[in-house]
């Protein structure tokens, strides 16, 4: 676990700097930045999206997670989330939720979350996860700047989701093959794709309800070793 909490802190110091530079910033310029994190997020996502070459398995978890998203309504669940801290943290209303919601999303979706917390669990091999430590603290400072104190709150978010994969790791080991990680990578990557491109108001996709698409990879491949109809 010890990755995920270095994540998670630099998270929170990230949020509480970009508060500190909040207001000497100048809107045209926090603008430019954030489209600038938003293309750095779509080619993110673009590197990921190819690490694995099972399309259809690709296409059915992302047809098959989305409509499971959608029935437990993940983001809507997570914006109400939001909406609550809202009434709890002075000087949130109306900026909190967009800033919890978006930054949970772009801290939990990338492949490095995935793959930095199965390393964790599964090798003890904390570094992939204080990379991404390093990248989530600057990307916090500069949300924070723009979307307010939400951001902070997206630190829990991360050591649920990051911890909850970790601990179940060990447990899932058998299946979890190089072929498996790379199809959940690719997945991801293709979510977090979909993240930059919002964030750049090209597409306006309820990404949050697309989640449960990342671990069917790892359900077709049990199923594979269940039932040979599944061998595909």
């Amino acid at each position: 676990m010890l990755g995920t909490i270095v994540n998670a802190c630099a998270i929170v110091a990230g949020s509480l700097t970009g508060l500190v530079f909040k207001g000497g910033i100048a809107e045209k310029y926090k603008e430019t930045v954030i489209h600038a994190v938003a293309l750095a997020v779509v080619l993110v996502g673009l590197k990921a999206a190819f690490a694995s070459e099972a399309l259809l398995v690709v296409i059915l978890s992302l047809v098959i997670g989305a409509l499971m998203g959608e029935w437990m309504d993940i983001e809507g669940r997570l914006q109400r989330l939001g909406e609550w801290l809202e009434t709890k943290v002075p000087g949130g209303e109306g900026s909190l939720a967009k800033g919890f919601v978006t930054a949970s999303l772009v801290f939990c979706v990338g492949s490095m979350a995935i793959v930095g917390a199965l390393e964790s669990g599964l090798t003890g091999n904390h570094q992939t996860l204080y990379a991404k430590a390093i990248l989530d603290g600057i990307i916090s400072v500069i949300f924070t700047t723009t979307m307010g104190i939400g951001v902070i709150f997206s630190a829990v978010a991360v050591f649920i989701y990051q911890g909850s994969i970790t601990l179940t790791a060990t447990v899932m080991k058998q299946f979890l093959t190089p072929e498996v990680v790379a199809q959940m990578t690719s997945v991801g990557g293709l979510l977090i794709l979909t993240i930059g491109l919002n964030m750049l108001n090209v597409t306006k996709i309820r990404v949050g309800n697309m989640l449960p698409a990342i671990f069917l990879p790892l359900l077709w491949f049990i199923a594979r070793g269940a039932l040979p109809l599944f061998s595909f």
